[in-house]
C-alpha cells in the first residue's frame, strides 16, 4: 500500500468536500431555475372601472302625423327589458330593443349630415327621450350625450306631447341614474414570454 502523508489525505478530503457541495448547490439551483422557468400559473393582473345600470327605460311613441313623432309615455323598467313601442300613422305597432333603438338614431340622426334640433322623425324621438338618455349612459356614448348636452330640456320637450308627460319621463331619469353600479373588475392574463431568471423558456440542469 503507498503510503499517504497526513496533510495530503486532510487536502483531498477537504477538497472532496466543496466539490460535494459545490455540486449539491448547482443541483439545487438547476431545480430552482426550472420550477420559475416552468411555472404555468405566472399571471400579470389589470383593474377597471365597470358601470352598469339595473333601471332601463321603456317609451311609448306615436306617430301623429306622417313623420312626425311624439312621447306619449315612459316608465322604467330592468335594464335588460329597455324597449320602444312605437304606433304609427297607419295604425300598426312595432316593439323595439334596445339595440333596434340605437340603429334607428344612428341611421336617422347620427349619420344624417344635415341634422339639426328641428328634426322630428322616429329617431329624434328616441334619441331625445329616455331610451337615448338610457342608450348615452349605459353605453358611455359621448355622441349621443354631446347632443343632449347642446340642446338640452327645451329641445327634450318638444318631442312629448305634454308637459305631463315630460315631468314624469325626468323621473324615470332619475330612477336610471339611482340604479347605477361602478365596481372594480380584476381580470388575469397570462404573463409574457419570458419567464424564469434569464427571461427563457429553456432550463439547464447540472449533474456531478
Amino acid at each position: 500500500m503507498t503510503p499517504t502523508k497526513k496533510g495530503a489525505f486532510v487536502r483531498k478530503a477537504k477538497d472532496i468536500t466543496i466539490g460535494g457541495t459545490l455540486t449539491l448547490a448547482l443541483l439545487t439551483g438547476a431545480i430552482t431555475l426550472q420550477s420559475c422557468g416552468n411555472n404555468s400559473d405566472e399571471r400579470q393582473y389589470e383593474t377597471r372601472e365597470e358601470t352598469t345600470f339595473g333601471k332601463g327605460v321603456r317609451t311609448y311613441i306615436t306617430e301623429t302625423s306622417p313623420g312626425e313623432f311624439k312621447i306619449t309615455d315612459e316608465v322604467s323598467v330592468a335594464a335588460d327589458s329597455a324597449q320602444a313601442i312605437v304606433r304609427y300613422y297607419d295604425g300598426h305597432r312595432d316593439t323595439l330593443t334596445a339595440q333596434a333603438a340605437k340603429a334607428l338614431i344612428d341611421k336617422e340622426v347620427i349619420n344624417n349630415q344635415q341634422y339639426h334640433a328641428g328634426h322630428s322623425g322616429l329617431g329624434s324621438a328616441l334619441l331625445w327621450g329616455g331610451m337615448g338618455y338610457f342608450l348615452a349612459n349605459s353605453l358611455n356614448n359621448r355622441r349621443y350625450q354631446q347632443y343632449q348636452t347642446q340642446y338640452g330640456d327645451q329641445q327634450r320637450s318638444r318631442f312629448y306631447t305634454n308637459p305631463a308627460v315630460f315631468s314624469r319621463s325626468n323621473n324615470v331619469r332619475q330612477e336610471v341614474q339611482s340604479s347605477r353600479r361602478t365596481q372594480t373588475v380584476r381580470t388575469s392574463r397570462p404573463s409574457s414570454g419570458r419567464s424564469g431568471f434569464f427571461g427563457g423558456s429553456r432550463s439547464r440542469s447540472y449533474g456531478g
